[in-house]
């Protein structure tokens, strides 16, 4: 277990999500072990044993999530409530609680994924691991990143930014990284036995996280090679693909395909309908605040994740809706017919599609690509009026 805290104690920090020595862990094996000592131990013990969970977070998020973060908790906020399709999926809204005390922790804790203490930090909790914590968590710091600049683009539309608001964004963006200048080279097809193929795809993932193009490890990948297609396996981190990349035959011989990624479906008919190889997913931060980003008064707006009669697009790239998975409003059904015309596509909320033939280059450098015209364009639309 000890190694298991360390590990994502390093992840929190590795991803920008943390400092160093700040990610507190604690996880129950066959007794309860901390990553470190520290003063807020006894109310998440208390924590843990009024919710018989396994492991629990707590850590300051690193900047700029910490401004982003306590700007949206200001004033009376009792939770805060983003739009994107992680939130909905799986946090609904994020919990604020004044004090770290075990019964308001407890109250938020049991009905939520998370709790952010102002000025102190968030709480998170796992049942079966502490990844399951660290992906709390960064979710966290993800839905508040996009809700914050969702909401200074809104500002925007309906008069202007405040001085407040120009005065924390000028802040975030200090903190902001550096965009990456080159584009990393993945292995090229086309490929001559399988073990390559698998190398391929687990490359592609672990390099769509050190670019930070993804949420914690959300998103998946699939190379079509002969007549399978492999794809990463539902849940597995996108980093770490090394025994969790499933080959479904295309002529559905087998059903593997039950333990392959919940997106499957989108995948083998985006290929199967432009001819393309590969499907290369991820959230981008950007990418989806700008997909959520419309000023359009229609029927469908407060569903636009669900449905849109409007043709819209972000720096040339299509927006459609489509939930996760497979029923009638799923981005199976909304997605393919989307990547025949481009060879990228932004699920409304969700996240960025791209595609490629032969390998995953094409796939990957379109991503990076896309996501820095986001980015540009986000920063350059809210500076306007500076």
């Amino acid at each position: 277990m000890r190694g298991l805290l360390d590990k994502y104690a390093a992840k929190l920090v590795t991803a920008g999500l943390a400092e160093p020595g700040d990610p507190l862990l604690g996880g129950l094996d066959a007794e309860l072990e901390w990553n470190r000592e520290d003063d807020a131990t006894p109310v998440l013990e208390e924590v843990i044993g009024g919710m018989g969970i396994n492991s629990i977070l707590f850590s300051r998020p690193a900047e700029p999530y910490r401004t982003i973060i306590e700007h949206l908790c200001r004033g009376e906020v009792s939770s805060i409530r983003p739009r994107d399709a992680e939130t909905r999926t799986f946090l609904h809204d994020l919990p604020v609680v004044r004090e770290l005390a075990a019964g308001p922790l407890l109250e938020k804790l049991r009905i939520r994924k998370s709790v952010i203490v102002p000025g102190r930090g968030i709480v998170t909790w796992g049942t079966v691991s502490p990844e399951q914590a660290f992906i709390f968590f960064s979710s966290v710091c993800f839905a508040c990143f996009v809700k914050f600049f969702s909401d200074l683009l809104e500002e925007r539309r309906q008069g202007g930014l405040s001085s407040l608001s120009r005065t924390v964004l000028a802040r975030v963006l200090e903190y902001l990284p550096e965009y990456p200048a080159d584009v990393p080279p993945l292995m090229s097809g086309p490929f001559g036995k399988e073990e390559d193929v698998y190398a391929a795809v687990a490359q592609a993932g672990r390099l769509t996280v050190e670019n930070g193009l993804v949420d914690s490890f959300f998103g998946n990948v699939s190379l079509k090679w002969r007549n399978t297609l492999y794809i990463s396996q539902t849940t597995s981190s996108l980093d770490e693909l090394e025994g969790c990349i499933v080959p479904c035959p295309l002529d559905g011989s087998s059903c593997v395909g039950i333990t392959a990624s919940s997106e499957l479906g989108a995948h083998k008919e985006t290929l199967s309908r432009t001819g393309a190889d590969a499907v290369l997913h991820s959230h981008p931060r950007f990418s989806v605040i700008m997909s959520m980003d419309c000023a359009e008064d229609c029927p469908d707006r407060g569903y636009c994740h669900i449905r849109c009669s409007w043709k819209r697009g972000v720096c040339g790239v299509p927006v459609v809706p489509g939930e996760v998975g497979a029923g009638p409003t799923g981005l199976c059904n909304t997605l393919p017919a989307a990547m025949e015309d481009s060879n990228a596509v932004i699920v409304w909320g969700h996240g960025l599609f791209t595609r490629s033939i032969g390998d995953l280059n094409g796939a990957f450098r379109r991503l990076l690509h896309i996501e820095g015209e986001c980015r540009d364009l986000c920063i350059s639309m809210l500076m306007e009026d500076h």
